[in-house]
């Protein structure tokens, strides 16, 4: 046995796009006609406008426009949210199919599953899970040392082992999370020196939340983000809100979930 699923997207509790739907609707695309359509896929003519006109009520707009007589005999064609309804069906169709795969390696065995699913729906307690885009990958020996682009503005590196690189199958391209704990950050107002193996990411003080020993200050980085490092509060005394400064990461001190 292996997992296996069928892809659908509904709308108002109703079944809404399918694969044969789909299909049905990409066949009208090539004939120019639901009567050729349903002939191709061998079904009967009340039956795909049955489908046709079940998608009409659930959609948001139109999907075919459709012409009576004249000089070309009349057809049907999509219109261009149909397209846009395709497109998106298989996108997300694709990404089903990988979620499946992915799984595939449980077979028959539910406890197998579990840890497969524990493995990729992962939560954890690191206050910064800061999504980004891989740039470049190096390979440094027995280190892969992994940029990336922050989703909003702004770059981080980090260095993992090259076998985590590996089993991961990270590429150029691929989103990824950057996972920082708050107490592996450190803050300073003074525009520190560039070091091969720090990350120096600058924003503004947003807030600084203190309890007897320690402050909780929040670094914005950019629109989407902002860093929050745990200092001591000794050291938290020195900034303020609406300040500039810059947080402080080794490389090694970030680790890479996808």
């Amino acid at each position: 046995m292996k997992i296996d699923g069928r892809f659908w997207l509904t709308k108002n509790d109703k079944s809404f796009l399918g694969a044969g739907r789909i299909e049905l609707l990409e066949k009208i695309a090539q004939t120019g006609s639901i009567n050729a359509a349903a002939k191709e896929m061998k079904m009967s003519y009340k039956a795909a406008w049955e489908r046709i006109n079940s998608m009409n009520e659930l959609a948001d707009h139109p999907i075919i426009n459709r012409t009576i007589g004249g000089k070309g005999g009349g057809g049907t064609t999509l219109t261009e949210y149909a397209y846009e309804l395709i497109n998106t069906y298989k996108r997300l169709n694709e990404l089903h199919r990988q979620f499946i795969n992915r799984f595939s390696e449980a077979g028959d065995n539910p406890e197998h599953l579990a840890q497969i699913l524990n493995r990729h729906f992962l939560t954890t307690s690191a206050r910064n899970q800061i999504l980004s885009t891989i740039t470049q990958i190096t390979i440094n020996q027995i280190h892969a040392i992994i940029s990336m682009q922050i989703a909003g503005g702004g770059t981080l590196t980090s260095s993992i082992t090259a076998k985590s690189a590996e089993n991961m199958h990270l590429s150029v391209g691929n989103e990824v999370y950057g996972i920082i704990k708050s107490s592996d950050i450190s803050l300073t107002t003074q525009k520190p020196q560039e070091d091969e193996n720090t990350n120096i990411v600058e924003g503004t003080i947003e807030s600084i939340l203190s309890n007897k020993t320690h402050s909780e200050v929040s670094l914005k980085i950019n629109e989407k983000y902002a860093l929050v490092a745990l200092l001591p509060n000794e050291e938290a005394k020195l900034i303020q809100e609406g300040q500039k400064a810059y947080a402080l990461i080794n490389y090694s001190k970030i680790i890479i979930g996808s």
